[in-house]
């Protein structure tokens, strides 16, 4: 990994989730997941090798479970790898439920999953189904090594709004959009890197392999088409979406 792939300045330190148990939860991330814990006072910061980007688990202060919505503002993270077939069959052999295989679209090759306390976590494949995978599945590393937690995804109903944040206020570049007409929404993907795209059509399919194979963490916006969508934000204290964590 090179330093000129990131900007200077800002950084996108991580998402913040208030859980149940920070602790319990860190456990299934560490055992099945392949990441690394560490405390951070009150909060555990977990991380894959090489890069500073956490889910970061902080104890919620109520006891009401999350339950999750197709409204709500925060989605899933998402966690990048060079072989699906074999996470999901590392998965399962571990007693992890998790979605078959599919190649969604033009978009990637992907799998579902939720954690313990039921927030989304997406795996997606570097390359798309039936392309030469990037590198070889490590067996004795859960998933199989080679992982990144890639996205952070977020919806909105205003994306010009969210474009002006990100790029004019926080700094960070658009590098993809990814419509999806048929399903009521597009994807676009911000993160701070100096990087251009293989092809500076934004929409191009060929840069979506590319963009799955980054070193860093994307922020992955769902834009829903209907504009009177009411988006749904965590009440303070309960488990849930916290914020993002950019300096």
């Amino acid at each position: 990994m090179t330093l000129d792939l990131y900007t200077a300045g800002n950084a996108l330190h991580g998402v913040n989730l208030a859980v149940q148990s920070p602790s319990n939860l860190a456990a299934f991330y560490v055992t099945h997941l392949g990441m690394e814990a560490r405390q951070v006072g009150a909060n555990i910061h977990l991380t894959y090798p090489g890069s500073a980007t956490a889910l970061i688990l902080s104890p919620a202060h109520k006891s009401q479970p999350y339950e999750p919505s197709v409204n709500d503002r925060y989605w899933k993270i998402g966690i990048t790898l060079p072989d699906l077939d074999h996470a999901c069959r590392d998965l399962c052999t571990r007693g992890v439920a998790v979605s078959p295989p599919i190649q969604f679209e033009n978009i990637g090759y992907m799998a579902h999953l939720n954690d313990p306390e039921g927030f989304k976590i997406e795996l997606l494949q570097h390359t798309f189904q039936g392309q030469d995978k990037k590198t070889i599945a490590q067996t004795n590393i859960p998933l199989g090594g080679g992982c990144r937690l890639a996205h952070i995804t977020l919806r909105t109903t205003n994306i010009d709004r969210e474009t002006a944040h990100f790029v004019h206020e926080l700094g960070m570049k658009l590098l993809s959009i990814q419509p999806l007409p048929a399903y009521g929404f597009d994807l676009y993907f911000f993160a701070y890197t100096n990087e251009l795209p293989p092809q500076s059509d934004l929409l191009s399919v060929q840069n979506r392999p590319w963009l799955w194979q980054r070193p860093y963490t994307c922020i992955e916006l769902q834009h829903l088409h209907h504009s009177d969508t009411q988006l749904l934000f965590t009440d303070a204290g309960s488990a849930g979406f916290v914020e993002l964590v950019i300096s």
